[in-house]
């Protein structure tokens, strides 16, 4: 990967005399010290998406059509040429690469992320987004194997507000705005550990199933 924790510092320093904006400077944290690619999204204000597409049905939730993925290990210069060409852009993580994410109603997954640390659970990095959902990072490849997990714990026919985001979908990321409702923010921020290597679903799953079940009863 291309920074250090003190290269980030220094660059982090530095961002206001080079004129770099708060989202390009953590895009280059993602890409440079996490490892994680980073897409431009579309932003929303009073319903109305910076797209363009008066009927789009997810304003301020999703890339825009033509903007190519900034890699892992892009360095801050490249993630501010690329940035320059969509101003203002929210920042959009591709799930199902580095990582994919299980999705819960905030309040659950606070309640879980409060068990889980009590537990000494391995976890990875969570955040909330303003619309009342709490993101887990978890290891690639848990959208696939959810049903199979759920059927083993015994938690197939339960009514769950749990879901797994996987290939094809993207989460925004702290700090851009989601669909014009507020901030994103981390519960709990990527580490040089938890970044590369998220943990695996199933160990997570079961306290997870179980808050979001006795959160709905």
């Amino acid at each position: 990967m291309g920074f250090t924790i003190g290269g980030i510092r220094d660059m982090r320093s530095g961002t206001r005399r080079r004129g770099r904006t708060s989202e390009g400077t953590a895009v280059a944290e993602y890409t440079g010290l996490w490892g994680w690619d980073v897409v431009p999204g579309a932003r929303a204000a009073a319903g109305v998406c910076s797209c363009g597409d008066a009927s789009c049905p997810a304003p301020g939730a999703h890339p825009f059509d033509f903007a190519q993925v900034v890699p892992a290990g892009a360095t801050l210069d490249e993630v501010t040429a690329a940035w320059a060409q969509f101003p203002g852009a929210a920042v959009l993580l591709p799930v199902g690469r580095s990582f994919d994410v299980l999705e819960v109603a905030e309040a659950a997954g606070r309640r879980a992320l409060i068990r889980l640390e009590r537990m000494g659970i391995p976890l990875g990095p969570v955040s909330v987004t303003p619309d009342g959902r709490a993101h887990f990072f978890v290891a690639p490849g848990a959208a696939a194997a959810l049903p199979e997990l759920l059927y083993r714990m015994g938690w197939d026919d339960a009514d769950l507000d749990l879901r797994c985001l996987g290939p094809g979908s993207y989460v925004t990321a702290p700090p851009s705005d989601h669909a014009g409702l507020g901030h994103v923010q981390w519960l709990r921020p990527p580490s040089l550990d938890t970044a590369t290597k998220p943990p695996q679903a199933r160990l997570l799953l079961g306290t997870l199933a179980y808050i979001c079940h006795r959160h709905l009863a």
